[in-house]
């Protein structure tokens, strides 16, 4: 007797579902390639969109499934580690400064970006010029020794001004003078103190970023000032972080 296929018997081969899936897969590699001829290919990010395909939600036999856990982040390449360093410098650094008798000359604040050294105005340079004090060595040279300390972080020296203007043959404008001295305290640390030229920045602001009025003499005195911002270890220069 001639027997009948049983219809709930299974059929061999891929469900009918992978063909369909399948093809999504291949039309989206093409259209990633096709992005990719149009640009300069990094090899290594290229690397990691094929790597993608290859274990796209975790379907294909060989596929990895990516878990909740797997996106625990450690607090220490994260924000919420980042002003423990920073709150621990500035902590560091105080005490220290305070020790040697600078704390009247330099004032540290810090945020989750950076910490800030304010020099206030006079302390190492007179009106005008930039060229630093004979006084202004040693809170330097004190300062220098910790900023040594931190390594990891990368140092940006800015030099403000107030409105009062400025014209000499040197110095055209408040924007040259406060360039000039952000270099000089840079370049002090690199030709006397030994520190990698790739951990220092020097840029000036003039006038144009004040923290107090310049319509009195107390807001324009603070308004004259050199800041050394040490960077969050967890930012590069490039980012928006490293801000104001």
């Amino acid at each position: 007797m001639r027997r009948t296929r049983n219809n709930s018997e299974e059929k061999k081969g891929a469900p009918e579902w992978m063909t369909t899936y399948g093809d999504m897969v291949t039309l989206l590699l093409c259209f990633f390639v096709l992005l990719f001829s149009f640009s300069e290919i990094d090899a290594q990010k290229f690397k990691m969109i094929m790597s993608s395909f290859q274990g796209s939600l975790g379907v294909l036999e060989s596929g990895k499934t990516i878990k909740p856990n797997d996106f625990v982040l450690d607090s220490k390449t994260e924000g919420l580690g980042s002003i423990e360093e920073l709150e621990n410098i500035a902590k560091d650094l105080g005490e220290y400064l305070k020790g040697k008798g600078f704390s009247e000359q330099v004032s540290i604040e810090y945020n989750e970006r950076y910490v800030k050294l304010n020099f206030l105005d006079g302390v190492l340079f007179d009106p005008g010029k930039a060229v630093l004090k004979d006084e202004a060595i040693q809170v330097l040279d004190a300062v220098g020794v910790k900023l040594l300390e931190y390594e990891n972080n990368r140092i940006k020296v800015e030099g403000h001004t107030d409105t009062v203007p400025m014209k000499s043959f040197q110095y055209p404008n408040n924007w040259y003078l406060s360039a000039a001295r952000a270099i000089t305290v840079a370049e002090y640390y690199i030709n006397e103190k030994g520190f990698d030229p790739k951990r220092l920045s020097a840029e000036g602001f003039g006038e144009y970023s004040p923290i107090a009025t310049n319509d009195t003499a107390e807001g324009r005195t603070k308004n004259r000032r050199i800041e050394i911002k040490i960077l969050n270890s967890i930012y590069d220069e490039k980012n928006p972080y490293d801000g104001d």
